[in-house]
């Protein structure tokens, strides 16, 4: 099984078990390469706890990087907040070398999941 890149969208202050409990939930027992997301995000202690608890890294990339990714479902209201319409999807694909998005954006207790499966080659 292929190890995918997992994008996340969550609020400030988002406690590690909230964020691990979604992941897990989303995707069971598939293996994680990375936790991906905005930039803004990246020194959140819920999400560098994650992290560590999965054993994984965390990516961060600019919302203008972000907006340049076509996702499925962008979002107006992501958008008007953060300058982009999409953050767990379009991370989940950048982290996954622009490979190919295999779960679509789920909500669990208000942090979304998105991930992707890097592309063969």
């Amino acid at each position: 099984m292929a190890e995918l890149a997992v994008g996340l969208g969550l609020r400030s202050g988002t406690p590690a078990d909230s964020i691990v409990a979604a992941v897990r939930e989303v995707l069971g027992d598939n293996v994680i390469s990375c936790l991906a997301t905005i930039d803004r995000r990246m020194g959140e202690p819920g999400l560098c706890d994650a992290a560590a608890e999965l054993g994984v890294t965390v990516q961060g990339y600019a919302a203008v990087e972000l907006a340049e990714v076509p996702a499925p479902n962008p979002d107006a209201r992501t958008a008007a907040a953060v300058g982009t319409g999409s953050v767990a999807e379009a991370a989940a694909i950048l982290a996954a070398g622009h490979g190919t998005l295999v779960i679509t954006k789920r909500i669990v207790a208000g942090v979304t999941i998105a991930a992707a499966q890097r592309a063969p080659g």
